[in-house]
């Protein structure tokens, strides 16, 4: 089993950042790779970002290109996500995910690709 809890959300002005944690229990950490989805209200779960076990490859959706970016210190069991230039679009809950398993390869935005999930952080991005 993993544990996954994240953090690091809240209230931000659109063009700020926020940068967010997930920390991760129940497994060793460098065993599984991890993303990081996010879901508005009415709408389907979406993928964000992802990154392999070692942290030597990333992938990014098309929507936070450029501006997220994906990060995990396998010292502090923890995966990151800082988020600049954020907009009212990116108010979401985040939620992170592992995946089982050191693949060269970094996961796929399916989310039935992925084996744990935390209960999510609220981010809200106002005008």
């Amino acid at each position: 089993q993993v544990q996954l809890v994240e953090s690091g959300g809240g209230l931000v002005q659109a063009g700020g950042s926020l940068r967010l944690s997930c920390a991760a229990s129940g497994r060793t950490f460098s065993s599984y790779a991890m993303a990081w989805f996010r879901q508005a209200p009415g709408k389907e779960r979406e993928f964000v970002a992802a990154i392999t076990w070692s942290g030597g490859s990333t992938a990014y959706g098309d929507s936070v290109k450029g501006r997220f970016t994906i990060s995990r210190d396998n010292a502090k069991n923890t995966v990151y996500l800082q988020m600049n230039s954020l907009k009212p679009e990116d108010t979401a809950v985040y939620y992170c995910a592992a995946k089982l398993g050191r693949r060269p390869v970094v996961p796929g935005p399916r989310i039935s690709e992925y084996d744990y999930w935390g209960q999510g952080t609220q981010v809200t991005v106002s005008t």
